[in-house]
């Protein structure tokens, strides 16, 4: 977050529409890289 190391922009795009498309039985209320969950 705000390093210059950033993901480019397709790639965050990528993460945000996939976040918006989760059907509502789909994961919630944990942390997800690239549509797969990381640990906390």
């Amino acid at each position: 977050m705000g390093s210059s190391g950033g993901s480019q922009i397709e790639q965050g795009a990528r993460g945000i529409f996939w976040a918006s498309m989760v059907s509502d039985n789909g994961p919630s209320g944990g942390f997800f890289y690239d549509g797969k969950p990381v640990p906390w």
